[in-house]
């Protein structure tokens, strides 16, 4: 899927430009799904506040970091009971993919939980969606999926219609964003951007956004965290921005696999939980084989890709751009290890290859068993603890 939506607008102060959509749109009721801390703390309020005062509005706010499906269930009875002409989501990835989820399946015959679960299917177009982000790193707002927790199991739900009609990426916004939160967001978009270009749905369009993504992270990210002005957020904006529009393409692979359990099973941030594998599985993808690679292209084809990222990172090969990630984030001052996260014991690291996410581990270019990414995880905790 290479479509974009073409109405999204990505220079700072764009944010006003929410009167002129609701305006275009006729509607007179919305239904904000918002993160309401990031409302006020990004200024947001202050432009989109006059704009609703003459409209009927429907807030849904009260909600747990990371999707549950209790909350998209509630928020789909919402929905359903106000019957908005358009949904708003602002917020970080939870908000946002609250938005696509509740927009979309509050106009479903099936039940959120069975959408969700793969048991049934997205049959028709939902209410329109303004995605706000106010963090630099999901990309969310340029994607067709969304993703949903049912007990400790993350869910990603792919369609077209899940892609946000409208969507502002207004820098401003992030000015306000504590360094944790610059950090762990900021290198989401970075891994989004490495995965995609080694990715079995990877194309050459994908590897352009993931490319560019990638530059703007290394170029912004440090900065961004430690001493940020305008142009660093204007560009780990762009980054989390093209780095979606890489993933929509290609989708993310292992890291982003191990990552789900990591932040279900022991509360580590996304971003800092896809970091974590990220170096050991770039030696690891290197190392592919005519008889492990999955990617139809062949072992070569995975093998310049690899070769395009040892080039963004500017090293001199693998293992030089493996060091390279790791520098980048001790710069950030992100736990890199697992060890370091605190999980040092046998069982646990059972517990998340257990818990992989079998469907972004397939897009991984070279196949890995469950003992295989043990082994990984092991040697990821070796390494850091020598």
């Amino acid at each position: 899927m290479t479509d974009q939506n073409d109405s999204v607008f990505l220079e700072p102060g764009d944010l006003a430009k929410v009167a002129q959509i609701v305006q275009d749109l006729a509607a007179k009721r919305i239904m904000m799904v918002v993160d309401r801390a990031a409302y006020d703390a990004s200024g947001a309020a202050a432009v989109i506040q006059p704009i609703l005062e003459s409209l009927e509005v429907s807030w849904f706010s009260d909600f747990e970091l990371n999707p549950k499906i209790a909350d998209v269930q509630r928020g789909v009875d919402q929905a359903r009971a106000f019957d908005p002409e358009l949904v708003i989501a602002l917020g970080g990835g939870t908000a946002i993919d609250l938005g696509k989820l509740i927009s979309s399946l509050s106009h479903q015959d099936a039940s959120p939980r069975e959408i969700v679960t793969g048991q049934a299917s997205i049959e028709r177009a939902g209410t329109p969606l303004l995605a706000i982000p106010t963090t630099s790193g999901t990309g969310s707002e340029a994607t067709h999926f969304a993703v949903a927790y049912v007990g400790h199991d993350k869910y990603s739900i792919a369609d077209r219609s899940l892609l946000p009609r409208y969507t502002i990426v207004d820098a401003q916004l992030t000015y306000s964003l504590p360094a944790t939160i610059t950090a762990a967001t900021g290198l989401d978009a970075f891994c989004q951007a490495i995965e995609s270009i080694w990715a079995v749905g990877s194309t050459d369009e994908s590897i352009g956004y993931a490319v560019a993504a990638g530059r703007f992270a290394l170029q912004h990210l440090v900065a961004a965290t430690h001493r940020p002005t305008p142009a660093d957020r204007l560009g780990m904006c762009r980054a989390a921005h093209l780095a979606g529009r890489a993933i929509n393409i290609s989708k993310t692979t292992a890291s982003h696999a191990l990552s789900y359990p990591l932040t279900s099973l022991h509360e580590i941030p996304h971003g800092i939980a896809v970091a974590m594998t990220l170096s050991p599985m770039l030696a690891y993808n290197a190392q592919v084989s005519d008889s492990d690679c999955t990617d139809p292209r062949g072992a070569e084809a995975v093998r310049r890709r690899i070769a395009i990222i040892v080039e963004l990172l500017e090293a001199a090969d693998v293992a030089d751009a493996c060091q390279r990630i790791e520098a980048l984030f001790a710069e950030l001052g992100c736990p890199a290890s697992l060890a370091e996260a605190g999980i040092c014991d046998e069982q646990a690291l059972r517990q998340i290859v257990d818990s992989v996410n079998t469907q972004r581990l397939s897009n991984n270019p070279r196949s890995a068993s469950p003992e295989t990414l043990l082994q990984l995880l092991k040697g990821n905790l070796a390494e850091n603890e020598a």
